[in-house]
């Protein structure tokens, strides 16, 4: 649409299917360039990709007239494929179902940057559910426990607390 201007950046965060933690680093290069070429095939743009062996991050910005439900759709869809055809990981590799999605402002780039960037030192001080959580509630996002990731099992039996 002519005459449209708009700087949409959105923090995406999706787990693998059971929480497994399979993505290692002989890997993680080869699926987080394969996801930057979806990205930037479907005209959209990547800032940042960066994750955990259980856990990915992506920051982009993208057009008003593409979904982020699409784009995520297209993302997990792509990549598993490439992944199980190229064997990176031992069995049949999948995403969880959902993901989140964070809208980030113009002024806090560099921090979303930033912390996707170092995401292993992140990690040292709490786990996946413990920065999922948080970042739910920073975004005032409502969200229901039975619809959240399929943790693993000592993460179930933790309490949940909001």
């Amino acid at each position: 649409m002519p005459n449209t201007y708009t700087q949409l950046y959105t923090h995406i965060v999706f787990a693998v299917k059971g929480r497994n933690s399979v993505i290692h680093n002989d890997c993680k290069d080869r699926i987080y360039k394969y996801i930057s070429g979806i990205i930037s095939n479907l005209n959209q743009k990547l800032y940042i990709i960066n994750g955990m062996p259980d856990h990915i991050h992506i920051l982009v910005s993208m057009k008003p007239s593409f979904a982020l439900s699409d784009l995520v759709k297209e993302i997990k869809e792509h990549s598993t494929k490439f992944i199980n055809n190229e064997k990176l990981i031992a069995g049949k590799f999948q995403w969880q179902e959902g993901f989140g999605g964070f809208s980030v402002s113009h002024s806090q780039l560099d921090v979303a940057i930033n912390y996707i960037k170092n995401q292993e030192e992140h990690h040292k001080k709490r786990t996946f559910k413990e920065e999922y959580l948080e970042m739910l509630k920073k975004y005032c996002v409502d969200y229901n426990d039975a619809y959240l990731f399929e943790w693993m099992e000592e993460e179930r039996s933790a309490p949940m607390e909001r």
